[in-house]
């Protein structure tokens, strides 16, 4: 079994729940996510099964949109609502400020990882500093936000929308929002809308598959940047052995298919005069 899997997944789940349950149902272990969402988060979490892991890297660089709710007056060590309160108190908000401040996060700049996270410092997770008490500098990793608008503000919480790159914290962009505004957020809701070409009104529930109530998305048709071909067995065989080929196409990047539409591999010019092609992946079908 091979392919993609788009599940909406629901709030208390994490992503390892979704690859376990989702392993026992196809009864393989070649499962894996292509992008990690917080218990607290909800929606959009692409699945690759079979050799579709073997492009998880050019899944999880997708950009990725959010619906997110901050709760105001709120501080806690997790950056969410489900952390230890370190403070709470009554904060407002202007509206105009706000808009401001979201627009002012439009761009690339450098963000703090939240110390509940699993980057690793010096090969130990940071949330395993944050449970032993020790203490260590939290690295920074350059984001870039594409877009960003308000939807709803109230007394207690404010709504927005925000389309951003990969390795981009949420929590982390709420806890910023709030250093910019000079009062306490912490997240409060998540929901992932969108990654890449995959979107939550084209996802399943978990639900939805144990009754099998879903379609798996072929691996080849998410390769957008790759002109996709099909072959027929002679040089099927010699794309699954690896093997250098002329090139007879018109793009960069080829991916090759068989007549069942399985992904056979992934190929890329090999010399300067464009003549010839070499493998990047390999897939076993």
């Amino acid at each position: 079994m091979n392919g993609l899997l788009v599940v909406n997944k629901k709030k208390g789940y994490t992503s390892r729940d979704v690859v376990n349950i989702l392993e026992k149902k196809f009864d393989t272990p070649k499962v894996g996510h292509t992008g990690t969402l917080d218990p607290i988060a909800t929606g959009v979490l692409v699945i690759a099964i079979g050799n579709a892991l073997k492009i998880v890297d050019l899944l999880s660089s997708n950009t990725k949109e959010y619906i997110a709710t901050a709760k105001i007056g709120l501080q806690t060590d997790t950056l969410d609502v489900t952390g230890n309160v370190i403070e709470e108190k009554e904060e407002k908000i202007d509206k105009e400020q706000l808009i401001n401040v979201l627009n002012s996060f439009i761009g690339k700049s450098l963000q703090e990882v939240p110390l509940y996270s699993a980057v690793k410092v010096k090969g130990r997770r940071l949330y395993d500093y944050a449970r032993s008490g020790k203490e260590v500098e939290l690295p920074k990793r350059e984001i870039e936000i594409y877009d960003i608008e308000l939807i709803e503000l109230t007394e207690e919480y404010f709504k927005f929308r925000v389309v951003v790159s990969k390795g981009t914290y949420i929590r982390a962009l709420i806890r910023d929002i709030g250093k910019k505004l000079n009062i306490n957020l912490s997240m409060s809701d998540l929901i992932r809308t969108k990654q890449g070409k995959f979107t939550i009104e084209s996802s399943y529930t978990i639900e939805d598959i144990r009754n099998d109530k879903y379609e798996l998305i072929k691996t080849y048709k998410v390769l957008d940047d790759y002109e996709i071909v099909k072959v027929d067995d002679f040089i099927k065989n010699k794309v699954l052995n690896g093997r250098i080929l002329e090139n007879r196409y018109k793009s960069e990047k080829i991916a090759f298919i068989d007549k069942d539409e399985n992904l056979l591999g992934l190929y890329k010019i090999y010399d300067k005069d464009n003549k010839r092609i070499k493998p990047i992946k390999i897939m076993k079908i």
